[in-house]
């Protein structure tokens, strides 16, 4: 497995970026994952009681789904392997500091923190001031 597992590295290294677009997390119970695709999402997880969609707002707009909560995503632009250990627990903590959720999604690169959109640039600063303070 590849990726950087200290976790004093990690933070020190991360380098968190918003994207621009907003996202809505979204369930369905009785779609597949096939069927989703057409609608770009960045992630999908099935649980036991339906399929877990991560979508961007215009696309969840087709599916009449854009009113719930929009989540901006936020990447830790540290390859981090998925082995390591902390480093979800030390950016929970940090924006918990400030009273921002975090929704952590890890991918095989990067971690990915999706926040609420109206808290998204007091996120990205707590994660900055984490990472300069490491």
């Amino acid at each position: 497995m590849s990726g950087e597992t200290d976790l004093k590295t990690l933070i020190s290294h991360m380098r968190p970026m918003l994207d621009p677009e907003p996202y809505v997390f979204c369930t369905f119970a009785s779609k597949s994952i096939a069927e989703m695709a057409e609608y770009d999402p960045v992630g999908l997880f099935a649980e036991t009681e339906g399929l877990t969609a991560i979508l961007p707002v215009e696309r969840a707009r087709e599916l009449g789904l854009a009113e719930a909560e929009w989540f901006r995503r936020i990447t830790l632009t540290v390859h981090s392997s998925l082995a390591a250990v902390g480093l979800t627990a030390a950016i929970s903590a940090a924006l918990a500091e400030e009273g921002i959720s975090a929704n952590v999604v890890a991918a095989y690169f990067h971690d990915h923190v999706f926040v609420p959109a109206e808290r998204a640039e007091d996120a990205l600063t707590a994660l900055r001031e984490l990472a300069e303070q490491a």
